[in-house]
């Protein structure tokens, strides 16, 4: 399965250049997806110690096999949110690396129901075998002013009331990621579809994706954890939409004022022009890095 890590160049180069020249670096990959990250690190930093986890158990078992003779790296089936209780377990960790993106894996694969450019049934849970409703029963059970809610919270949908309102109109439930996309087609106006520079369906099913895996409590539990470290860390966050980019911007100031550590990147980076024409999934991508600094 083709993957391309992004902004890869720039996290090898941040953890280079923010080790110390330390040896044995303990390494958390803390969105394992498909394991693009943990190779380049084991091979950029052979002496390190890499542990990679991920709630898509899938994603686990591929990167298992695609790492498998790399004797310095490890895997667990653990979601972020939980980083309290998985450092308890582990010797401290040197780095902690987290691309918040879907991966690959999940997008192409159409019974997992992520794409709204391939056909699948309306699922979207990133943990399938977890307790969490699917879109399908959610567009299904939801009312109008909580689907609308959902819609503009994770989504930032200008057009919410009105989707949701024909989302509960429509004569069946929506089974498939084709019939939302089809409704939402057939409920936005031409015109403000050609203007929108974008899939019309995109920000519902990132909204939806968010509210189903609870990705912003998640995200929340998981800056908590961070902010509880004693040692010397590096942090290092990929994001790609304003709502986790604003919540790590606001940590990072917060605890930079705390004299938690210091932020690295006034600005966040950016993908190079290079990678943009390479990887046009890298078009949204931010990165944030902070360096912990124990007193």
């Amino acid at each position: 399965m083709h993957h391309e890590p992004v902004m890869l160049n720039e996290v090898i180069e941040l953890i280079r250049t923010n080790s110390n020249n330390k040896s044995n670096l303990r390494i958390l990959d803390g969105t394992l997806g498909l394991g693009g990250y943990s190779e380049a690190i084991l091979k950029n930093f052979p002496d390190s110690h890499v542990l990679g986890i991920d709630r898509d158990e899938s994603a686990i078992n591929f990167s298992r096999e695609r790492l498998k003779d790399f004797n310095n790296f490890e895997s667990l089936h653990a979601n972020f949110g939980n980083l309290d209780e998985i450092i308890k377990k582990f010797p401290a960790f040197d780095i902690f690396v987290f691309d918040l993106g879907v991966s690959n894996m999940q997008i192409t694969s159409p019974e997992r129901g992520f794409s709204f450019n391939i056909d699948g049934p309306l699922d979207m849970r990133m943990n399938p075998d977890g307790d969490s409703l699917t879109a399908r029963e959610i567009l299904r059970d939801f009312d109008s002013k909580t689907l609308a809610k959902i819609f503009w919270d994770y989504g930032e949908e200008r057009f919410s009331r009105q989707i949701a309102s024909a989302i509960k109109r429509a004569k069946t439930p929506l089974n498939t990621t084709s019939e939302l996309v089809n409704l939402i087609r057939s409920t936005l106006p031409q015109p403000i579809q050609r203007k929108m520079g974008t899939h019309p369906a995109r920000r519902v099913f990132q909204a939806l994706r968010i509210y189903i895996n609870n990705e912003s409590g998640e995200l929340e539990n998981l800056l908590k954890s961070l902010h509880e470290i004693n040692n010397n860390a590096l942090i290092i966050f990929v994001s790609y939409h304003s709502l986790e980019d604003r919540l790590i911007k606001k940590n990072f100031r917060q605890w930079q004022l705390e004299n938690y550590g210091k932020i690295l990147t006034r600005h966040p980076l950016t993908p190079s022009e290079n990678e943009l024409e390479s990887n046009y999934k890298s078009r949204s991508a931010k990165l944030r890095a902070f360096c912990i600094i124990s007193n």
